[in-house]
């Protein structure tokens, strides 16, 4: 697994197209949009574009728990935003997010639009609108958000370093793959650590907190990102991690939330757009392909 071949950088670093890997084909070292699309807009005040990667997930299920709590206005569109055909970087996409990734919120509630882009912006915008997940001040608050952002410094070791050499890059090796397993695990410990003296992140209750957190370091746990990284990461030695994990799983929102802009995996879990809670039980690819339901 080890690389003989020793690169020596070239001391102006030139944008090699060719460079592989699996997403090689959008990525680019420029911003700004690559097309002209504008973003749909539904019936709700919150109109979501997302897909149900981690950072999307943690938004959706935001919502879903907000509304499983009774506040009817977060009742929202979600519109999917396929990042593997460019779709990020329309010009509709750039305006809502001008960094090109998902997700990005639009609230219409008020007299002007408002932009979130930024998963754990998203998640904090939506707590103090609604009031909810997020405590109000003090020591508590201060948890919370410690804790939300811990996940959003802490990705970029998980899914732009470990995942990308792990899982995407064109070829193995041992060096970048060493030093971002080492870090991942050492996030996993931190975690254990944590959960191992409160039922969740931030103590006692259920916050942004963990709902940033989960999707990221829950998948891992349960090994369902990165070509089942879990047994590579032995993530069965974190017993608190796996227990948080199972506990977040069983909430009904979660599982609607995971559902929401998916386009992969099981027809059954896939709910390309959401507009309605009714679309649950009737607009899931299962309902709406029943053909290929037996080819997945």
């Amino acid at each position: 697994m080890s690389d003989a071949t020793e690169y020596t950088p070239p001391k102006v670093w030139l944008w090699d197209k060719e460079s592989g890997g699996k997403f090689a084909s959008i990525n680019r070292p420029i911003a700004g949009a690559t097309h002209d699309k504008e973003l749909p807009v539904g019936k709700h005040p919150l109109q979501l574009y997302s897909m149900a990667t981690p950072n999307g997930v943690k938004v959706t299920v935001m919502l879903e728990e907000l509304l499983a709590l009774g506040h009817s206005g977060a009742e929202y569109d979600a519109w999917l935003i396929s990042i593997s055909d460019g779709d990020q970087f329309g010009s509709g996409f750039v305006a809502a997010n001008p960094n090109s990734k998902i997700p990005a919120l639009m609230d219409y509630s008020g007299e002007t639009p408002v932009r979130i882009f930024e998963s754990g912006a998203i998640l904090q915008y939506l707590a103090e609108k609604f009031g909810a997940f997020l405590p109000a001040s003090g020591a508590a608050r201060a948890e919370c958000l410690s804790w939300l952002f811990w996940q959003m410094g802490s990705a970029p070791f998980l899914g732009g370093g470990f995942g990308h050499f792990y899982a995407y890059a064109p070829a193995k090796f041992e060096y970048p793959i060493n030093r971002f397993a080492m870090e991942v695990k050492r996030q996993l410990d931190v975690l254990d650590r944590q959960l191992a003296e409160h039922r969740f992140l931030a103590g006692d209750e259920y916050t942004i907190a963990d709902m940033a957190v989960w999707p990221w370091y829950g998948s891992l746990a349960k090994g369902l990102i990165y070509d089942d990284a879990g047994e590579f990461l032995s993530v069965q030695e974190y017993k608190h991690v796996l227990r948080w994990t199972d506990e977040i799983a069983a909430r009904p929102a979660v599982q609607r939330g995971r559902k929401v802009n998916r386009a992969f995996g099981e027809l059954s879990s896939q709910l390309h757009e959401r507009h309605d809670a009714s679309d649950f039980d009737t607009k899931t690819q299962d309902k709406l392909n029943p053909g290929a339901a037996d080819k997945s």
